[in-house]
């Protein structure tokens, strides 16, 4: 199989990408600028657009010089732009995987190049930790065991089984697989609850809507939706109106973000509960970037301080919220 011509297709998207996001810019910044390379996963929802928005207002505030890319949720396109970023001899690098799997030999790179990789939001599955210094982000596997228990408090008198459909993250990513296993751990000891479908809506709203349409007309009784983000949550609410059903009763939804949008839908009723967490990782990482930069020690794992909403919980929280 020939390789190397699609590795230089992948190289040169990457470069566009990052001259677009950095303005043209290039090198490691003048007069030794602590300069920090991020690959992001893309804007596939409103949490993303949030985070992207912390770390580079964070960057800013902090005199970091970033040098961003939008890997457009594709794995090829951020390991171009982190090997971009080696040879630009930035001094941290940061992302946030795609997936969680096939990062190795990038970080080798990286770390044969003296530049510290921090992971944040996203972990990968790599078993050598010396590869990155720290993860910084949330627990997801919690995330999806407060569904569950959300899940086990609503329907726990009800009698008859539950149908559950769940709309599943992109697929092999941390969140995905983590939200999955930490719902499936609470709910499985309780028979009544069936998770008679599961599918990605690759974490965006529009695919939510297709997805949750098509689970519509397959399932003919649906108790509950799980959805692994808001973005696929507001989008199935969209599919369950046209059906002619109403969210939030007779189908139940619970969901995982936080995201104003889907809090204005949880003060309305449509939602039936929220679990949280947090984009606002800017501050956290700038802090994280100067640290390693400057050879010191750092935890290897930084979990963000998370919540739930219930619908009271919702509405004292949307007139102050960022995102």
């Amino acid at each position: 199989m020939a390789r190397k011509p699609w590795t230089a297709i992948v190289a040169g998207v990457a470069g566009l990408l990052l001259l677009s996001a950095c303005g043209g810019g290039g090198g490691t910044g003048g007069g030794g600028a602590l300069t920090l390379g991020f690959a992001q996963v893309g804007a596939e929802s409103g949490w993303r657009t949030a985070n992207t928005k912390s770390i580079q207002e964070s960057a800013k505030a902090a005199g970091i010089e970033l040098k961003f890319s939008d890997a457009q949720q594709k794995q090829e396109n951020q390991i171009a732009a982190i090997r971009s970023y080696i040879q630009q001899k930035v001094k941290v690098i940061a992302f946030s995987p795609v997936v969680e799997s096939g990062w190795d030999t990038v970080l080798k790179e990286a770390k044969t190049a003296n530049i510290p990789v921090i992971l944040t939001d996203r972990a990968v599955d790599s078993p050598d930790k010396s590869l990155y210094k720290t993860f910084l982000g949330s627990d997801f596997v919690a995330e999806g065991k407060k569904a569950g228990e959300w899940l086990a408090k609503e329907f726990g008198s009800a009698a008859g089984d539950v149908s559950i459909v769940e709309l599943q993250g992109t697929t092999g990513s941390a969140p995905a697989n983590d939200r999955k296993k930490g719902f499936a751990d609470v709910i499985a000891s309780n028979p009544k609850f069936k998770v008679v479908a599961s599918q990605t809506g690759e974490f965006t709203r529009a695919k939510g809507k297709e997805v949750m349409e098509a689970f519509l007309k397959s399932q003919p009784k649906i108790d509950v939706l799980y959805a692994h983000n808001d973005d696929m949550a507001l989008g199935a609410i969209e599919a369950i109106e046209a059906a002619g059903k109403v969210p939030g009763k007779d189908i139940k939804i619970v969901s995982v973000d936080g995201v104003r949008d889907a809090l204005q839908a949880l003060a309305d009723g449509k939602i039936n509960h929220v679990v949280e967490c947090n984009p606002l990782l800017g501050p956290q990482l700038m802090d994280l970037v100067k640290k390693v930069a400057a050879g010191e020690q750092v935890p290897p794992r930084i979990e963000t301080t998370e919540t739930e909403f219930d619908q009271a919980a919702a509405k004292a929280a949307l007139p102050q919220r960022q995102y």
